[in-house]
């Protein structure tokens, strides 16, 4: 829920001009600090914790799936929620094509599935616990909730995608903890660290 409130300001004196002396000197801008590098966006985002999560689907009978911690709320009337993409990703031109995915917030339990859904090769599925929908969502078993949606729209924006998905169904375990990912490490915030 979101509250507005309007916060009336202090009435103030009205400001007084001060003159400035015909020989001040003007002072100059500095040049603009250079652009920051990928490696120190890479540090600065790790700065702030993300939920992880998986998103997938099937494709031929089988589970094809990435996994994304981009993923935010965007709208509630109607429903969407959004994920990146990376470009160079070898699964989300698959995954673009069906018509519904799922997407699981994946459980503490879960860094392993996490990193095997981000490799590059190898089966992302292996000893993974899942579930589809009738439409072809795949959802992670035991994650702490899960979508499933539709690509709504995509945007390009640098070298990702952003992906508007409507939601269509969703659930949630509020007895299972998140996975989060903080300072380019997972953290289980169930335990005190």
């Amino acid at each position: 829920m979101t509250v507005h409130a309007q916060i009336a300001a202090p009435s103030a004196p009205s400001p007084i001009a001060v003159p400035v002396p015909a020989t001040a000197e003007v002072a100059t801008t500095a040049a603009a600090p250079a652009a920051p590098t990928p490696k120190e966006l890479r540090t600065m985002f790790a700065s702030f914790p993300t939920g992880v999560t998986a998103v997938a689907a099937l494709v031929d009978g089988a589970p094809v799936g990435l996994a994304a911690n981009s993923f935010t709320s965007v709208s509630l009337e109607p429903a969407l929620v959004s994920v990146c993409a990376d470009l160079k990703s070898s699964t989300w031109p698959i995954l673009r094509s069906r018509p519904r995915l799922g997407i699981s917030i994946l459980a503490a339990e879960h860094e392993q599935a996490c990193l095997r859904l981000a490799s590059r090769s190898g089966d992302r599925f292996a000893d993974l616990d899942f579930r589809s929908s009738a439409d072809g969502a795949v959802f992670i078993e035991r994650a702490s909730a899960w979508i499933e949606c539709s690509l709504e729209a995509q945007y390009p924006a640098g070298d990702h995608e952003i992906l508007v998905l409507r939601v269509h169904d969703i659930g949630a375990d509020p007895d299972v903890t998140p996975l989060v990912f903080h300072r380019s490490a997972f953290r289980d915030l169930s335990r005190r660290e």
